[in-house]
């Protein structure tokens, strides 16, 4: 993000300050201080990474399957959506059943049904289609990397058809949102008009007003097809506040009820001053994307790749963070069932770091030296610019590495994220910060399988390790769970051995809120259910 363009997101967040109508105070309105530097898309599938999907995608936008965020102490796990149920075809492996849910509506009043799932199927992965939603295929393709294909049985059974066997797809499809094929129509068959007024969809909420690069309103959906999950509060003021302290000072002024990510240091006070701060365990990295295929990249060596990650001090970072972070060492945690047995156990080893560094050519008279491409904020990015500065400091003291940041707006950096090594758009940059979610073995082969390689999906540095393969293209194909773990545990220590990433911290998804906020459960998700919490 250019510095203009940031000072104008932070100056329309201190616009978002000024009071509330005795009408807006009157209603019970949840108000939330997002890190985005603008709104989330509107249409269906937002952008802005998983903290659109967060709060412009589940709550208003559904999938056949959800995911469950009722509990805190377990990982999130999956429940019936719009689908009551799914299989496996009996006769092909490849083929998965889903049966409908009926009396479901969506916001404009219209039914769900099977057509209405084939026509936004064909508005993603079918580009002739007159519904074709260019500005989010990329988005829900990366997440869906495997579909191939789909069918209408009746009118609510639909077949989805993968390229492979993936005992995991049931974990891509809450990616793959349901929007109305009828207000699609009605707003002239244009997708800038829909994101102008806000998609329907069959979420507990729905898009009652859009301001750009200001504030979405959502409102109750009463009609909602789940008794059990309506929401407590009238409505949903969404603003995307990027700087820290700006979201700070709304929290303190009663502007907000809620902010993501507040900043460290203002933990203490805000706590002291009677505020809730939530912080929990959840599947998530914050790493540095290893570009290891660009021409001439110093990356493509294992030796420099694994010597980063004994030159960097974590417990430095985490205390910098105040605590709101863990250490990384893999992409997954040391505790996590799947971490496995990896030779490697990274620690902050400055001399092992610099002997591997040497060995691959690396001397004080040669040092390594690259560019990292950041964000500014963003979703599950926690403060990028004092931690690359940290971790800049860090590498050039402890291993002599010199390190060059480039800081860009955060879609600016996912879309660098599906670009090739050596495309324009990375201006040079050998790592990309991009944090990432590490939920389950869907994600694993989204971020490393060498199918997904740049630019059609997220495998970012273009990483192949034929252990790696073969391990989860063991687990692919089995039904017993412990076939499945004993892999998924082979899988990660190639991920650790032979590293694509930098692995720096593990997010703990602070959040503020002010003492009127009830029944808030902090997931071990990237996503939360906004229809738990009241407004006391």
């Amino acid at each position: 993000m250019s510095l203009r363009r940031f000072r104008l997101a932070v100056a329309l967040a201190a616009a978002s300050l000024l009071p509330l109508s005795a009408a807006q105070a009157q209603e019970k309105t949840l108000r939330i201080a997002m890190t985005a530097s603008d709104i989330p898309t509107t249409t269906g599938m937002p952008n802005n990474g998983f903290e659109g999907m967060r709060f412009l995608g589940f709550p208003i936008f559904e999938g056949l399957i959800l995911f469950d965020l009722s509990k805190s102490d377990q990982l999130a796990t999956l429940r019936p959506g719009l689908a009551e149920s799914w299989k496996q075809a009996a006769d092909d492996k490849k083929t998965w059943i889903f049966t409908l849910r009926k009396g479901v509506k969506f916001h404009d009043g219209t039914d769900f049904n099977a057509d209405a799932v084939i026509w936004n199927l064909e508005r993603i992965f079918n580009k002739d289609s007159p519904q074709f939603e260019a500005a989010a295929t990329g988005i829900m393709r990366s997440r869906v990397p495997i579909l191939a294909s789909w069918k209408k049985i009746d009118d609510y059974t639909v077949a989805l058809t993968t390229t492979q066997v993936a005992s995991y797809f049931p974990w891509m499809v809450p990616y793959i949102l349901t929007s109305s094929p009828t207000q699609w129509e009605k707003l002239g068959k244009d997708w800038g008009k829909v994101g102008a007024a806000g998609g329907a969809g069959t979420g507990p909420f729905k898009i009652t007003k859009v301001v750009p690069r200001q504030s979405v309103t959502l409102g109750r959906n009463d009609e909602y097809w789940d008794p059990s999950h309506k929401a407590k509060v009238d409505s949903v003021l969404l603003m995307p506040i990027p700087e820290a302290n700006t979201r700070l000072a709304a929290l303190r002024s009663g502007r907000v009820d809620w902010i993501e990510v507040p900043p460290p240091d203002g933990i203490p006070s805000l706590k002291q001053a009677g505020y809730v701060i939530s912080t929990n365990s959840y599947p998530h990295v914050w790493p540095w994307f290893y570009n290891m295929a660009a021409k001439n990249s110093p990356l493509a060596d294992v030796r420099v790749r694994q010597a980063l990650n004994y030159c960097i001090d974590r417990k430095a970072i985490v205390s910098m963070l105040n605590g709101t972070a863990e250490p990384s060492v893999g992409w997954l945690k040391p505790t996590d069932a799947a971490f496995g047995n990896p030779e490697n156990r990274y620690t902050f080893d400055p001399t092992k770091g610099k002997k591997l560094l040497a060995e691959a050519g690396f001397t004080p008279q040669k040092p390594l030296s690259f560019k990292v491409m950041i964000s500014t904020s963003g979703s599950g990015q926690m403060l990028p610019l004092p931690m690359n500065e940290a971790l800049q400091e860090n590498l050039k003291q402890a291993c002599g590495v010199e390190i060059q940041v480039d800081a860009v707006e955060w879609q600016v950096l996912l879309n660098a994220g599906r670009a090739l090594p050596d495309a324009p758009a990375l201006n040079g940059a050998m790592a990309l910060n991009v944090s990432s979610p590490s939920s389950d073995v869907g994600m694993m082969f989204r971020y490393f399988a060498a199918a997904n390689s740049s630019p059609t999906g997220s495998n970012f540095q273009q990483w192949k390790d034929d252990k790696f393969e073969a391990a989860l293209t063991t687990l692919a194909e089995a039904t017993d769970e412990t076939i499945i773990l004993e892999n998924f545990k082979k899988a990660h220590e190639r991920l650790v051995d032979n590293p694509p990433w930098l692995y720096i911290v593990h997010d703990l998804n602070p959040r503020a809120f002010s003492k009127n906020v009830q029944g808030f459960v902090p997931a071990q998700s990237w996503f939360v259910d906004l229809t738990n919490v009241s407004l006391k």
